[in-house]
Parts: C-alpha cells; sequence; structure tokens
C-alpha cells in the first residue's frame, strides 16, 4: 500500500468535504475548491481526518492513491491556511508596480510588460523589487509564479532577471576569465 496514500489527512475546524458523482469539494473559511476524482478512489471522512481509499491493487490504482492524498491535502491546506509564492526582481531598473487590477513589469525590454493575474490569484507588491502571489490553489499559485519569472528568468552572469525568493543562481566566470586564460597559453 501507498506510504502517502496511507497517511490520513488531518481536518481543521470548518472545513468541509463531499465527494458526489466524482466531483470532490473542499470548502472552508478561505473558499471553495473542487476537482473531478477516478471512480476508483474513495475517500472516508471522520470527524477529525479524512483517508483515502483505492478499490484495487492494479499499478495504475496504486499510482492515483497517492497523487489523491497530495491532492486532497493541498486542497485541504489551501481552504485553511492558503498558499503563496515570493519573487524576487533583480537589476538595475527592473521593477513592478500595480496599474488598476494589472501588474506592470519593467524588465529592461523596450516595453513594459503588463499582466493580469486570474481569478482566485492575490499579487501584492511591498517593494517595487519583490512580488507576492497568494490563494487557495497551490497548482495556480505556482503556475502564475513560474509565468512570471519566464518574463525575465535569471540570467547567470550577472544574476539579473525574476527569481524565486531564495532561488540559488549559479553564476558563470565573465569574458574576462576566458581572455586572461587565452593569453597565459
Amino acid at each position: 500500500m501507498s506510504r502517502i496514500g496511507r497517511k490520513p489527512v488531518p481536518l481543521v475546524k470548518g472545513i468541509k468535504i463531499e465527494n458526489k458523482n466524482g466531483l470532490l469539494k473542499v470548502s472552508g473559511p478561505k473558499g471553495e475548491l473542487s476537482a473531478p476524482v477516478p471512480a476508483v478512489i474513495t475517500f472516508e471522512v471522520s470527524e477529525n481526518e479524512v483517508v483515502v481509499k483505492r478499490s484495487s491493487d492494479i499499478k495504475a490504482h496504486r499510482a492515483l492513491h497517492g497523487t489523491w492524498r497530495a491532492h486532497l491535502n493541498n486542497m485541504v491546506r489551501g481552504v485553511s491556511e492558503g498558499f503563496s509564492k515570493k519573487l524576487e526582481i533583480v537589476g538595475v531598473g527592473y521593477k513592478a508596480e500595480v496599474k488598476g487590477k494589472k501588474i506592470q513589469f519593467a524588465l529592461g525590454y523596450s516595453h513594459p510588460i503588463l499582466f493580469s493575474p486570474p481569478a482566485g490569484i492575490k499579487i501584492d507588491i511591498p517593494i517595487p523589487t519583490n512580488v507576492i502571489i497568494s490563494g487557495i490553489d497551490r497548482q495556480l499559485v505556482g503556475q502564475v509564479a513560474a509565468k512570471l519569472r519566464s518574463f525575465r528568468p535569471p540570467e547567470p552572469y550577472k544574476g539579473k532577471g525574476v527569481k524565486y525568493e531564495g532561488e540559488y543562481i549559479r553564476r558563470k566566470a565573465g569574458k574576462a576569465a576566458a581572455t586572461a586564460g587565452a593569453k597565459a597559453g
């Protein structure tokens, strides 16, 4: 049996789980999430935890077992606490600012980049070089963060670009180091 799938998902007060006609709905203080569930996966809800079960030991069903336990855990965490990702903008003149409902990025291109966040995503900009993406859907928060990072990924020479908070950028030696070795030989 799956090690992840066996673990019960703890429930916090105020969270309701409903599985009807193959649609899993999880609602809590921050909102409601829903997802279509395969017929082989069932959920046993008790007062303070949920156990994910599968109908058979076929390899595909075993794979779905752990996956759906992780999905359920992310949904429960999302509607109770929420998720967030932080991005840092590095570079002279690189910045982000709120323009109405859109976010405007100045990332060294000849034009500003306007981004409209999808429904359910909140973007905060405490200072022009920090962006905080938050929401209840873990997958959507990560997808929006990856999209914003893709506007100008960090480059390895000076480290300029949009990066995740705490992300390590592997640096390369510049042109001077390569020519110094060629002159010596």
